[in-house]
């Protein structure tokens, strides 16, 4: 059965908890006290570097491994529960099909498996693979594993969908089809829950976005919001033998970086940077471009950073675990 997002009420518990969660493995704390909620009906992405602590936190919220302290609740029960009721969904990178299979009877198959699967013709169309259904699995392109993957993490019909670099391998339409087919089933009041490496898609695609770092979650909330946290915008000029000195006192500027010979100033008041560089003098190649997700990235994830961690009002608020395949 499917949900709609009016179905839940804030009284119901959410679909993903994490309450002060660690995981260590020997003197490497993968996961370092993590406190997250994810609702239903929402779209999010996990961003984080490789070692980051991403599939740990997966582990804990599958109920592959258990928390060394604190706790990971799904649906207000044990993860183990929720999977096995079906409720959880996944779309993993590791697996062969099946040979001599086709894929119809291995959706359907997997179907038979959960308490309420959803129709496979369903979960077919939604995956954009109707017309493979007659087809062997095991004589697909990359590609069109990819969405039987997609396919099978579906049928169950989970409220909690968790899908892993999802669009890998996929061509331009398919990824389209994809990102519209994870849109409708969040707007049934279900729970998606994805990883990318590519940050244009977390953009475009996630209602929140959480980074983590190092085991800690370092921000939580809109692509908006990180971006801002990043710098409102880039203002970029050549220096043409100007002196860089007092190019991060401007107006607005939180950061100034030289490159060769061209300067990019971070800035939350890019007009008023603007000016002020102006009255120093002719300006050449001005460029003013908004921070982008990678800005935000690559400065809360710096390897050589001090902990950078979002304490703001939506900080905590979200829990969103991936499937990138990691040694922590």
């Amino acid at each position: 059965m499917s949900h709609t997002p009016e179905d839940h009420t804030q009284d119901e518990p959410p679909a993903v908890r994490f309450t002060a969660a660690t995981k260590a493995y020997g003197q490497v704390r993968a996961v370092d006290g993590i406190d997250l909620v994810l609702r239903p009906g929402e779209r999010v992405a996990l961003l984080g570097r490789n070692g980051a602590g991403k599939s740990t936190a997966l582990g804990l919220l599958l109920g592959l491994d258990d928390p060394d302290t604190g706790s990971v609740h799904l649906f207000g029960g044990a993860p183990a529960t929720a999977v096995q009721a079906g409720r959880v969904g996944a779309m993993l990178q590791d697996g062969r099909p099946i040979p001599r299979v086709t894929v119809r009877e291995l959706v359907t198959f997997v179907s038979k498996t959960y308490p309420s699967p959803m129709p496979v013709d369903e979960a077919l169309d939604l995956a954009g693979i109707r017309e493979f259904g007659p087809r062997r699995a095991d004589r697909l392109s990359g590609g069109q594993i990819q969405r039987v993957r997609f396919a099978i993490a579906l049928v169950g019909n989970p409220e909690l969908i968790v899908l892993d670099e999802p669009t890998a391998a996929l061509d331009v339409e398919a990824r389209r089809a994809l990102w519209e087919s994870t849109r409708r089933y969040a707007a049934r009041g279900n729970t998606v829950l994805f990883s990318t490496h590519y940050l244009t898609e977390a953009d475009e695609n996630a209602d929140r976005i959480v980074v983590i770092d190092r085991g800690r979650i370092v921000a939580d909330g809109s692509s908006e919001r990180l971006k801002r946290r990043a710098g409102g915008n880039l203002v970029s000029f050549d220096l043409a033998g100007r002196p860089t000195e007092g190019l991060g006192q401007l107006p607005g500027v939180s950061e100034a970086e030289v490159r060769g010979d061209r300067a990019r100033l971070r800035t939350d008041d890019s007009d008023a940077t603007v000016i002020a560089l102006a009255e120093l003098g002719a300006i050449r190649g001005l460029e003013v471009t908004r921070a982008t997700l990678e800005d935000a990235f690559l400065q809360l994830t710096d390897p050589n950073g001090a902990d950078s961690r979002d304490t703001g009002p939506d900080a905590a608020t979200i829990d969103a675990t991936a499937l990138v395949k990691e040694n922590v």
